[in-house]
């Protein structure tokens, strides 16, 4: 099926029935959830959280009421609770609530081997428990790891192919676990497996500049539309969590009324000052004044009694209030007004799913109006140019969904004014550009700005002097009208 970039509802054309995973994202790349009384197949290699996922999909099917079972040939009972601890779900609770069961088939290192063995007596055990459950949803774990041990692929293959026959017959939904690495493309053991499996996921994980990102992709999907790009996910401490590139889905809200720059006389140039809801960009080279200005309308929005929220890249919250005593900006009388809130982070201390989920908790918790990023150039540094076009991208879509003003801050070493303005392709969904030059003249250094771009205002089109005082910005009426 072709990638679908549509927003809203799973599409209605597709009528197989669905069970919804509750992952967050995950259910968007799947058009609704995983086939329900079918297989769902999990692929990857190790460490690409393959066990966390099918985990988690029972666990939270388990809080909305949906009983299930997992099988694991790989992992002890006790080894699987004590790994959900530390997401904070409580497996023991809903197993005494007739809401989950654990069934460990592993096969202990010193067992001795004789005679053959198939899965008849764990399949039976299995039934049991769906039975006295009512469950409708397994989790099978590794059944690669317990086979193995036939020590013949066609045995192998002919126990996969009657555990299937079984979970069919009784109408059971399945994910099922099995080790291959995903990125190779020679065959491995059970490649028949994404043959017989309604629903395939390739999960892996890659080291790209020295950072590790985890990745997923949907295979196939029989009777339904699904997404197929590749997308990013991290394991947070609450669990699996995808936020496709795909579904920004440009429902954003129509640019609002004026906003305060909290410099005097830039409103004026811009025709009006910010827009709510609107997406603004200053840049310029080191020293030219991009964080005063960006502080200044913290400083003005703060004083409307409206949330802040600060994300910088490149100095501490000490470093930053310091700085910003010169030019008069108090920004720790705002941090205990509760209207700012600051946060900072190396970028390459983690991935971009990593940093972006961070974000956007934040922006659940806080519920900020606004929202700084300072500087977006060392975006860059969280893995590649396209890992920070990834998190800017969906970053401006997720406060332009949820009416929130971004304004945001570029280090640029060019003074070429036509050159891309934020270094990172971002022009289309940025609204308004305001390029900041320290411009040599008569054996000094005199700031200069412009307004690049104000999208659908009458903004001033010429180059203004500025001067960064104790008083803070101004804008020196020298630097002339408006064409």
């Amino acid at each position: 099926m072709s990638e679908n970039n549509r927003s809203g509802p799973p599409d209605k054309r597709w009528t197989e029935p669905k069970i919804p995973t509750h992952i967050p994202g995950l259910d968007t790349v799947l058009n609704g959830g995983i086939p329900k009384g079918a297989m769902t197949l999990l692929a990857g290699g190790p460490g690409t959280g393959k066990t966390m996922l099918g985990l988690e999909f029972l666990y939270r099917g388990a809080l909305s009421g949906r009983a299930g079972v997992l099988l694991t040939f790989e992992e002890k009972d006790t080894a699987l609770r004590r790994y959900a601890a530390c997401f904070g779900w409580d497996l023991s609770d809903l197993e005494h609530r007739n809401l989950l069961s654990i069934i460990p088939a592993r096969i202990q290192p010193e067992a001795v081997l004789s005679g053959d063995f198939d899965l008849k007596g764990i399949l039976g055990l299995l039934s049991a428990k769906v039975q006295s459950l009512g469950a409708e949803c397994i989790f099978i774990d590794a059944p690669d790891v317990f086979l193995r041990l036939l020590d013949n692929l066609a045995k192998e293959r002919a126990q996969i192919h009657a555990m299937h026959a079984w979970l069919q017959d009784r109408g059971l939904t399945c994910m099922m676990s099995v080790k291959g690495d995903t990125r190779s493309e020679s065959t491995h053991p059970y490649d028949f497996l994404e043959y017989m499996a309604d629903c395939v996921i390739h999960l892996d994980q890659r080291v790209m500049e020295q950072i590790s990102t985890r990745r997923l992709r949907i295979v196939k999907y029989r009777g339904s539309a699904f997404s197929r790009n590749e997308y990013p996910f991290s394991i947070t401490e609450n669990g699996v969590w995808i936020i496709p590139v795909t579904r920004a889905s440009l429902r954003h809200q129509a640019l609002g009324e004026n906003l305060p720059s909290g410099v005097p006389g830039l409103d004026a140039l811009l025709g009006g000052g910010y827009r709510r809801n609107s997406c603004s960009l200053i840049s310029g080279s080191s020293g030219t004044g991009k964080t005063t200005f960006v502080c200044s309308f913290a400083r003005a929005v703060i004083g409307q009694g409206e949330r802040l929220l600060y994300l910088n890249f490149e100095e501490s919250w000490d470093a930053l209030v310091s700085c910003m005593i010169s030019p008069g900006i108090d920004l720790a009388a705002a941090m205990e007004s509760g209207l700012l809130r600051f946060s900072s982070a190396m970028p390459e201390s983690q991935g971009i799913e990593e940093h972006l989920i961070e974000a956007f908790n934040l922006i659940e918790t806080f519920e900020p109006r606004h929202l700084v990023v300072d500087a977006i150039s060392a975006c860059r540094r969280m893995g590649s140019r396209h890992a920070a076009f990834d998190y800017l991208l969906r970053l401006i879509d997720h406060c332009k969904q949820k009416g929130i003003t971004a304004l945001l801050t570029n280090l640029v070493g060019s003074r070429d004014a036509s050159d891309e303005i934020s270094g990172i392709d971002l022009s289309s969904v940025i609204d308004t550009v305001i390029v900041l030059r320290n411009q040599e003249e008569d054996d000094r250094f005199v700031r200069k700005l412009a307004v690049l771009k104000s999208r659908g205002r009458a903004h001033s089109s010429r180059i203004h002097d500025f001067i960064i005082s104790g008083r803070g910005i101004d804008i020196l009426s020298s630097g002339g009208g408006d064409d």
